[in-house]
């Protein structure tokens, strides 16, 4: 009798043995849909901070690396999602790209003509500088261009028709004061030089657009360099041209239009 109970109870035992398999089983069930549910959250986040990236690196680090560049995986080994900011943000990115391309051009024919020590550019957040000294477009103390003016003018008049973006053409002087009778100050020449070489560019070029251009004279108060040493004072003598950016890079709303913050789909 003994030893037909011990054989009716070795089958419960088994069966209390593997109790814990379905509760094991809906854990497990549990954590895989938790890590999936992780797993594409962080891909999402990790796609938005690689098309963020590209904006931020475009707009604020002007061809240098960046530290954004090693955030996130590779943009081309991920499916990009696109919403409506994502899509201004291209837009952002193109117009970048396009001066960008005008910088590059520039740059070369600088270098083919050995205009270093004259001509510049910089591209800013505000869009791309082109900076000119004043030995290349008028004598001293005069807004009377140059023969040198023509190797310069041409060139960036084809590249300023080449795009569709407002032209702010501005000139500037050193600290030292002029005062006769045709320019009582450092503000009536620099503001009589803008606009001689605003009508030049006009002038050689049919296909600038008048309404895009506008200059002005900022005299000695805005200078890049000190103005104590000759070096100092001959880089400040300048005339600018800033071809400014018609779209913003806002991670919020969108790509704005830098004169009404409405959006823009060019």
């Amino acid at each position: 009798m003994i030893l037909a109970r011990k054989k009716r109870g070795k089958p419960h035992e088994e069966e209390a043995s593997e109790a814990w398999l379905l509760p094991y089983s809906d854990l497990m069930t549990l954590l895989l849909a938790l890590f999936i549910a992780l797993f594409a959250i962080s891909q999402t986040d990790q796609t938005k901070m690689s098309q963020l990236a590209q904006a931020f690196t475009a707009a604020f680090n002007m061809g240098g690396p960046s530290f954004f560049n090693q955030a996130g995986p590779n943009p081309s080994m991920q499916r990009q999602i696109i919403s409506n900011e994502d899509l201004g943000n291209e837009a952002f990115l193109k117009e970048n790209q396009t001066l960008e391309e005008i910088q590059r051009e520039l740059e070369e024919y600088i270098q083919q003509n050995n205009l270093q020590d004259q001509l510049s550019t910089q591209l800013e957040e505000d869009g791309l500088m082109i900076r000119i000294k004043e030995k290349a477009l008028f004598p001293s103390g005069s807004a009377d261009l140059v023969a040198e003016s023509q190797r310069i003018g041409p060139i960036v008049a084809g590249l300023l028709a080449s795009v569709p973006e407002r032209v702010l053409i501005s000139g500037h002087t050193d600290t030292d004061p002029i005062s006769n009778a045709r320019f009582p100050s450092n503000w009536e020449l620099s503001s009589a030089r803008a606009m001689t070489f605003m009508k030049y560019l006009l002038s050689i070029n049919a296909n600038l657009n008048p309404a895009r251009f506008s200059a002005i004279g900022y005299g000695e108060y805005r200078p890049i360099a000190p103005n104590d040493t000759a070096e100092g004072k001959q880089t400040n003598r300048r005339v600018e041209i800033l071809i400014a950016r018609s779209l913003r890079f806002n991670p919020n709303e969108g790509v704005t239009s830098s004169s009404d913050n409405d959006l823009v789909a060019r």
